[in-house]
């Protein structure tokens, strides 16, 4: 029997109902499964079930995964999905959505599902990434693709596109995420969520990594309300015994700034791209962002336009070429695990492409790229010596169609020509990779610098298009100051509620 209050409540209100004993987490897990199976063929969200984990966990007394009391934990017995990239769980299959680590099963669980555990959170499936986490869009070749509930023919972005489509569909109301150029704010915007990346170092990595992607991907989720976001980041925040440096502690539990007046913020605005000058930014997303600039002056607050120093150009070349490097030494680490190298077919394409040309760098050349970066850095943060927050589009396009951003035709031809004939040697050749490139970073010339410079940043749905399509704003502050984003967004919430929308492909909807 379905539960009638699932579909309208947020993860805390969910935890409410078990906490006065109105719901069990054996019968909110039956019904997140149920929701699953009915919506989930549709959309290609969910890759690994673990739906008999789920429900042995549920029927537990410690159901709550706290060792405090009954029903103690912030969100005591709500179903959760993880993300397949950065976040193992022991003895369940960890692919990063990749032919060559199929059959791979971690021995030990990452720290962040232990705190997803104590947190009271029931894991019960793992959801799509693209392979490896590369793109912003959620294609890979071994699970196929998944669909955007808004409209199934486009994008839910990436590369947590899976999480926010389990999400905006209805199966659960909050998943795991994680973000290294703006996987949680890209599938949130595409999805008509709530995504917020918090201040590097916030979350933990461990514990077998320090930090990830030089420090730019950080974990945290999407959700559908703002408080969801907040307590679950108190949950998991702080430091490990191996942490190398972590983030600023809050002042106070940031669940608690959700409603607590923000005062009035300066705000700055931009449209112009911070990655690749290439870019266009498609009228519907400047039409948000100026729409989300006029609530915000309505509240109270002062905006003006303003835009940071950065060489989009530049940023662009640095950027990518520590995403290569990056992804060669992530290959060269499962090589290490698996004992062999990827046979011929067991990448995709852009994948090995991607991971060739970080093994073309040189050492000097990584370093002077992250030199290079890290000055960008500098001067953005100071330019937050101004303004309380930068004010700009997600995204440059609307969810754009599935296969948008792959290669095609004579592109593509010679991707798969230069791979069989081990032409590699033609990769150094300015331009014969420039056309993906660019065609990948404009449609994100906005999220990857928050990464860079490590700050926290969110997306708010508030404008939907003629099309009914959802089109993010996204926001972001000082290094450590979540707790301004939290007020801001709790504000905006308010002034114009997103949590009741529900795209054409939902749970509730399907159980008619």
């Amino acid at each position: 029997m379905a539960i009638a209050e699932y579909g309208t409540l947020d993860a805390l209100g969910l935890a409410d109902l078990v906490r006065r004993r109105q719901l069990s987490p054996a019968e909110l897990v039956e019904e997140a499964i149920a929701r699953s199976e009915r919506v989930n063929p549709k959309l290609g969200a969910v890759i690994t079930t673990l739906y008999d984990d789920a429900r042995r966990i549920a029927g537990t007394p410690i159901a709550t995964g706290s060792a405090v009391g009954p029903f103690a934990a912030p969100f005591a017995g709500v179903p959760f999905l993880v993300k397949d990239i950065y976040c193992d769980m022991a003895g369940v299959p960890a692919q990063s959505s990749s032919r060559y680590l199929v059959g791979y099963k971690p021995a030990r669980d990452a720290t962040v599902v232990e705190r997803f555990r104590k947190a009271g959170l029931i894991t019960f499936g793992r959801t799509n990434t693209p392979e490896l986490g590369l793109l912003p869009v959620t294609e890979p070749e071994l699970h196929g693709p998944t669909k955007n509930p808004w409209n199934p023919t486009l994008t839910p972005g990436g590369s947590s596109g899976g999480a926010a489509a389990a999400v905006a569909a209805g199966i659960i109301p909050l998943a795991h995420a994680n973000d290294g150029g703006g996987s949680i704010r890209i599938p949130a915007s595409c999805c008509g969520l709530f995504g917020m990346k918090p201040t590097r170092a916030r979350t933990p990595a461990g514990p077998d990594h320090s930090q990830l992607w030089n420090g730019f991907t950080i974990t945290h989720a999407v959700s559908r309300s703002v408080r969801d976001s907040a307590a679950l980041l108190d949950a998991i925040a702080g430091p490990e015994p191996t942490s190398p440096y972590w983030a600023p502690p809050p002042t106070r539990p940031f669940l608690e700034e959700v409603g607590a007046p923000p005062g009035r913020l300066r705000i700055a605005l931009t449209k112009r791209p911070q990655v690749t000058s290439a870019a266009a930014l498609h009228p519907d997303c400047a039409a948000a962002v100026d729409d989300t600039a006029r609530l915000l002056a309505e509240l109270g607050h002062h905006v003006e336009e303003a835009d940071p120093d950065v060489d989009a150009d530049a940023f662009a070349r640095d950027f990518f070429t520590l995403v290569c490097v990056e992804t060669a030494a992530f290959l060269a680490r499962a090589q290490t695990v698996l004992g062999r190298r990827p046979r011929r077919g067991e990448l995709e394409s852009a994948t090995a492409i991607t991971a060739l040309l970080g093994r073309q760098r040189s050492a000097v050349e990584a370093a002077r790229a992250r030199e290079r970066l890290e000055a960008i850095a500098r001067k953005t943060l100071t330019f937050f010596e101004r303004y309380d927050l930068l004010l700009s589009p997600t995204l440059a396009l609307p969810p754009p169609p599935l296969g948008a951003l792959k290669p095609r035709g004579l592109e593509a031809f010679g991707q798969e020509l230069l791979l069989g004939l081990h032409l590699g040697f033609l990769l150094r050749i300015p331009g014969v990779i420039d056309a993906s490139v660019r065609r990948v970073f404009s449609f994100i010339p906005f999220s990857p610098l928050a990464n860079v410079t490590g700050q926290p940043a969110m997306t708010v749905p508030l404008h939907w298009n003629d099309g009914g399509l959802p089109i993010g704003s996204q926001l972001v502050a000082r290094f450590g100051d979540e707790a301004t984003l939290f007020r801001v967004a709790a504000q905006l919430e308010s002034a114009r509620p997103w949590r009741d929308r529900r795209p054409p492909i939902h749970a509730d909807a399907a159980s008619g």
